[in-house]
């Protein structure tokens, strides 16, 4: 049964797919749902490794995209399997993600990778943030299993694209992540003359809330109210912001802090709701001098304020897709800076494609390989056997030197023409037909193809 079912893939080789969801494919109530904490992302990628045409994975999820990048031994079957993994970790219908998905393969994937890595596709135009998320893919990745060559490459090669675009172009200038720009928006929000008097607080002092209150700082305010879990790193923020008076308040004061502020900003990873609307319901109104409404500026995915705080009439909440406003102000700087990184990213993709598509050839050269070694140990031992057994040391070296040389010799020519490295004019079409060729000529082919036996072998322990 198992034979019947692999015949469709003789002609299918396996690619770089990814499945993705972003700020511009998908709303916040959808990747939300997606969202995958880092400490998860080890157990995402055995669970996309289990399955059938899954060879190899990895997951970035950060508050603008969740995209699952993945080896599939076939395009089509790896896809339905993903989405349908996708819809059931979050209880999304397969139907809704499709309508949101965005699908990448091969050179597009590798080249959507690379601008993300980049900067080039994040909401704000080349923030840092997304690299070091790029590089904590790798890093947690390490020795996992299913976190293999090809995915470990392509993610390793897109932290060198991504230090190379910021080293060579001017693409990181300016207001450059999410922190920035949630602390432009909620000026943009406030009356100018009402900038001064406007009391700040701040929830969660982790890498995107010090980022918020040193935005705030560099914008003039002069005491920022911090709640977070712990006193310790807000003691260490302010001893960066001596200029600055930051306050740190428990979690248990969150409420209060809130009752007092003019624009609450929120960061951390929570689990639950830390406003909801009754809360905010409940708090004193504003006065008129600020705009009448409390701002809620909440940069995290998932949302740590309710939707439905929006329909308070006291107060305005604006989540990561809301920043749009502030990138839009200035479009023009950013495509000019866009189209500079653009020249090394396609420069990027041809090395790596090159490296990636070398490794196809990989189990036909370790074949040839094994092919002239069963060869050239019997040959040596005939001729051995010919000579007798009083040969000196020194001229059976000689001989056993001389079988090496030949078997090298004669592979050299059939190996140069199955690698595709970049240093050749060879396509990767030529260097197929070479392989296959080399196939035939020395009947190195298996009953099935190396992809066929893969699926076979995953078919076979999801029977078990």
């Amino acid at each position: 049964m198992i034979e019947v079912f692999l015949t469709g893939y003789t002609k299918e080789t396996s690619s770089i797919v990814v499945v993705g969801l972003n700020f511009r494919s998908a709303p916040i109530e959808i990747r939300e749902k997606l969202s995958i904490p880092e400490a998860q992302w080890p157990q995402a990628i055995g669970e996309l490794c289990a399955l059938n045409h899954i060879e190899e994975a990895s997951v970035l999820s950060t508050r603008n995209r969740m995209e699952i990048y993945v080896v599939a031994l076939s395009q089509h079957r790896g896809v339905k399997e993903v989405t349908e993994w996708m819809s059931k970790i979050s209880a999304v219908p397969v139907s809704e993600l499709c309508q949101h998905r965005f699908l990448l393969y091969n050179k597009d994937a590798t080249h959507h990778l690379f601008e993300v890595s980049a900067g080039l596709d994040s909401l704000v135009l080349g923030e840092g943030q997304i690299l070091a998320q790029v590089k904590q893919v790798v890093k947690t990745g390490q020795g996992i299993s299913g976190f293999d060559r090809k995915i470990s490459g392509l993610f390793k090669h897109a932290i060198t694209v991504g230090k190379r675009v910021r080293t060579e172009t001017s693409i990181s200038s300016g207001s450059v992540s999410i922190s920035s720009t949630s602390v432009e928006l909620a000026l943009m929000k406030i009356p100018q003359s009402s900038l001064a008097i406007a009391r700040m607080l701040v929830v969660g002092a982790g890498k995107m809330g010090k980022l918020v209150i040193k935005h705030l700082a560099a914008k003039g305010c002069t005491k920022i109210i911090v709640v977070n879990g712990t006193e310790d790193r807000v003691s260490a923020i302010h001893k960066e912001l001596e200029n600055v008076e930051i306050v740190y308040r428990p979690l248990s004061k969150m409420l209060t802090c809130a009752a007092e502020a003019d624009v609450v900003f929120t960061s951390p990873a929570s689990e639950t709701l830390l406003f909801s609307k009754e809360q905010v319901q409940a708090l004193p109104t504003l006065s008129p001098n600020i705009g009448g409404r409390r701002l809620f500026i909440d940069i995290s995915v998932p949302r740590n304020v309710g939707s439905c705080v929006s329909d308070v009439e006291t107060a305005r909440v604006y989540n990561v897709d809301d920043l749009k406003e502030v990138v839009e102000a200035n479009k023009e700087d950013r495509l000019h800076k866009a189209m500079e990184a653009q020249a090394i990213i396609e420069e990027e993709v041809k090395q790596f494609e090159a490296w990636k598509d070398s490794l196809e050839t990989v189990p036909t050269i370790k074949k040839l390989r094994a092919y002239a070694e069963r060869i050239r140990p019997s040959e040596f031992n005939k001729c051995l056997s010919k000579i007798g057994d009083d040969i000196p040391k020194n001229k059976k070296k000689a001989i056993y030197d001389l079988s090496t040389g030949v078997a090298n010799k004669l592979l050299h020519g059939p190996m140069q023409h199955l690698r595709c490295d970049g240093n050749e004019n060879r396509s990767l079409s030529e260097v197929l037909e070479n392989m296959h060729a080399l196939n035939r000529i020395f009947s190195l082919d298996t009953k099935f193809s190396v992809l066929e036996q893969k699926i076979q072998a995953k078919i076979e322990e999801s029977q078990k």
